[in-house]
């Protein structure tokens, strides 16, 4: 099982991303989390302190390493474009609950568009992460897919786009879906979050394609209660676990 969550900042992209990976951890499988997103919160979600979280260098930052994979240093400017990473999630990855979650980070190109050395250590990193055969990689991303090279993305299973009750939302999700496409992911689906009654479930269900639709979640003030807190949702809301249980029943009967 190999997923890509996505979606605007706030949607609870990382909610949905960090109490799948809790589920699947209890079912005891081996199940590693990738926070892929700069404002990197999965950490919190899955149940670790502010203190915890701020004590994780993403890969991304560590330069000593990079150099090293990589060959790139200060007096040589050619490097790795495939270096190798293989032992990188095992090696610095954190255990929390059951998961193994690895802290990626980001790179700006500032809209340069040039490749560095940080950008191809991410992309290599994310690319083994795929070739795990028996382990759930849930991978927590940015709204945009600039992480995922064509490679990588091929061996998803499927890109999951949490979006809200709203037609700015459901654009997002419309431009995910042609990115997608252009990366040559086939499966596409949504999870509505943040749904207050009846008539925002009927523009979701008029607004996303039936096929496309995975899951539903409520307006949930448990999960809002849990982030003031910095508490995990799966430790603090027993309806949200139950909604999201329903989508993670979908994802099993696709993976088999």
């Amino acid at each position: 099982m190999k997923l890509a969550i996505t979606g605007k900042g706030g949607v609870g992209k990382t909610t949905l991303a960090s109490t799948l990976a809790r589920l699947y951890a209890d079912e005891g499988r081996t199940v590693l989390a990738a926070d892929v997103d700069p404002d990197a919160n999965l950490g919190l979600a899955l149940g670790l302190t502010q203190e915890e979280v701020d004590s994780i260098v993403p890969i991304s930052k560590m330069r000593q390493l990079v150099e090293e994979r990589t060959g790139a240093s200060d007096a040589n400017q050619f490097f790795k474009l495939n270096p190798y990473v293989a032992d990188i999630p095992e090696k610095y990855s954190r255990d929390i609950n059951g998961v193994k979650l690895l802290v990626m980070g980001t790179v700006d190109l500032g809209g340069s568009g040039c490749v560095c050395p940080e950008h191809v250590m991410l992309k290599a990193v994310l690319g083994t992460l795929t070739y795990r055969k028996n382990d759930v990689v849930i991978m927590d991303m940015e709204a945009g897919l600039e992480h995922l090279g064509r490679g990588t993305a091929a061996n998803m299973d499927q890109l999951i786009v949490v979006i809200e009750p709203g037609a700015r939302s459901v654009q997002t999700y419309r431009n995910v879906k042609r990115l997608a496409a252009d990366l040559g992911i086939q499966r596409v689906r949504v999870v509505a979050n943040k749904l207050r009654d009846p008539e925002d479930e009927q523009f979701v269900r008029s607004a996303i394609p039936a096929e496309d639709l995975l899951g539903l979640i409520h307006y949930n003030p448990e999960i809002m209660d849990a982030d003031r807190k910095g508490q995990s949702t799966y430790d603090f809301s027993p309806q949200a676990i139950a909604e999201i249980r329903k989508i993670k029943a979908i994802l099993d009967r696709d993976e088999i």
